[in-house]
This record gives C-alpha cells, structure tokens and sequence, in this order.
C-alpha cells in the first residue's frame, strides 16, 4: 500500500561514488502507483546504461525519460493501477536482476528495505548438532553423523508425514506409491544427500527422440533432472542433508511427487511407453 504522502526508494550498491542505479516508487494520485528507474541522465559516468540495456528498459515496459508533459522525468517511468502492484513488482526484480546487475538483495544499498531482504546470521555453538533457526520443529537442523543416522533421521520425518513407517526395498530405499508412479529415497554413503527419484516411463522406443524430449524438459525444469537410463526414464531430485532439515525433505517429496505423477501419464504416450502403474492398477 502507498499512497500521495510517501514513497519508497530502492538503491543499489556500485562500489564507487558515482550515483548508482535506483527505482523510486510514488502514488501521484489515487489508485495509481508510478513506478521511476534512473536513466543515463542521472546515473554516474561508470554507470551509463548501454544502448543493448536502453533498448531492454523499453521492452520491459518502462516509458522512456521525456521533458514534456504531465509525466515529464529524466528517468524512465510507468505508472499502473495499484491494483497491478503484481506487475510492478515483475517490473522492478526483472530491472534490478537484468538491467542493473543486482542478483541478489545484499546487493541493495543499506536501506531499511535491505535490512529488511538481509536477516542476520544466525548463531552456532559450537559442537552443537541441533541450529534452532525457528521454533518450528520442522525447520530445525540436524548434522547427521554417517549414512545410518541419516536413514533414522529420514524413516523418523517420513512416518510423522504418512503416519506410519516408511517401507524399505531389498536395497535399503524408501519406496512411496504417489498415483501412477513409484518414488524412492536414497541416502549417499558420506550422509550429506538424500536422493528422491522415480522411474516415471518403462519400456520406451526411440532413444533418440526420449533425448530431445528430456533435454527440452531439463531446460525448462526447476529442481528436478530427467535422465535416460536404458529403456526407462527416471526424473531425480538431490536434496543436500548436512544439515538435515525436515522442511527440506517435505519439500523434496512433494516437488517430485508431482513433478513425476503430472507428467508420467503424457511422457509415456509421447514415447510409446508406459507407466509403472496403470490406471486398472489404480482403480484396483
């Protein structure tokens, strides 16, 4: 919420005295947020934008500077109803991210939104083996001390979310039924990673074209990997487990819980395969 007596300003840190590049936000009237990134005009001599970054201002949807009229600035601007705060915010990250070269919030001058973006480090004892960053128990830290403490740590988070003990294969993997596709859980011999995968496509015909597939997927996938391992294909995710945080490994389950029994179904027609578990194995 803004309104006309108040305005956010977010700077950017350069490194150097020159002025650095910077988004002002303001509510010239009501309803309406207008949005301000600073032009050539006014950043310093080590900072000109390019004509490649000019031109990808304009097409992000940034007006440009004009001296005239009731919009007149020597920065370029927009202005969108306050009910499209959700685009100035795309604006605002897609200009600091791909403009002005800020990856990440410490990046941000020393403002109180930085302070905000930027939490203090939190303490570790030393020779503790439990981090309490909060006081939800599923955001507690745990650094497990070899593969075996890792599966305990596992077996123990996995039943309080299914409300029993997790199954084990001959191998010693977890193995989840989610819908039309089998997940297992694997933990690395050092106890640093616990591995979630799933065989989402048996039987497929084509190696060539399963590769473009799963390359286009790979390139569009967050989180997860596709691999082509003989004639089946397998969709993975390596969650990093020193430290141990339960809330990672809901997170892990869930991302691929649904990432393999959304796609198994159309992934499997796509390569003349099949499933693991038909839909007469579901209804069953």
């Amino acid at each position: 919420m803004i309104d006309d007596s108040a305005d956010l300003t977010i700077g950017t840190e350069s490194g150097s005295e020159d002025p650095a590049p910077f988004l002002r936000f303001s509510s010239p009237r009501r309803d309406v947020v207008r949005g301000e990134a600073a032009s050539n005009a006014v950043l310093g001599e080590d900072l000109q934008l390019t004509t490649e970054e000019l031109t990808a201002m304009e097409a992000l949807g940034w007006s440009s500077p004009t001296a005239e009229g009731p919009s007149a600035s020597e920065n370029f601007w927009v202005e969108l109803a306050s009910d499209d705060s959700d685009r100035m915010s795309e604006l605002a990250v897609a200009t600091l991210r791909d403009v002005y070269g800020v990856q990440h919030p410490v990046f941000l001058a020393p403002t109180e939104l930085a302070e905000v973006l930027q939490p203090g480090p939190v303490p570790i004892e030393a020779g503790s083996r439990t981090v309490a960053v909060t006081t939800d128990p599923a955001y507690q830290a745990c650094l497990p001390r070899d593969q075996a403490h890792l599966d305990e740590l596992v077996s123990v988070e996995l039943a309080r979310m299914y409300g029993h003990p997790p199954i084990r294969d001959a191998v010693g993997d977890v193995a989840i039924r989610v819908g039309s596709t089998m997940l297992f859980l694997r933990t690395s011999a050092d106890g640093q990673e616990v591995a979630v995968f799933a065989a989402v496509v048996h039987d497929i015909s084509g190696r060539s074209r399963a590769t473009e597939v799963l390359n286009d997927l790979n390139v569009e996938a967050r989180w997860v990997k596709f691999q082509l391992i003989r004639d089946r294909v397998f969709v993975t995710l390596s969650m990093l487990a020193k430290p141990f945080v339960p809330a990672h490994l809901h997170q892990a389950v869930r991302i691929l819980s649904d990432v393999a029994d959304g796609i198994d179904d159309e992934l499997a027609a796509k390569l003349n395969g099949r499933t693991t578990f038909s839909d007469r194995d579901d209804s069953a």
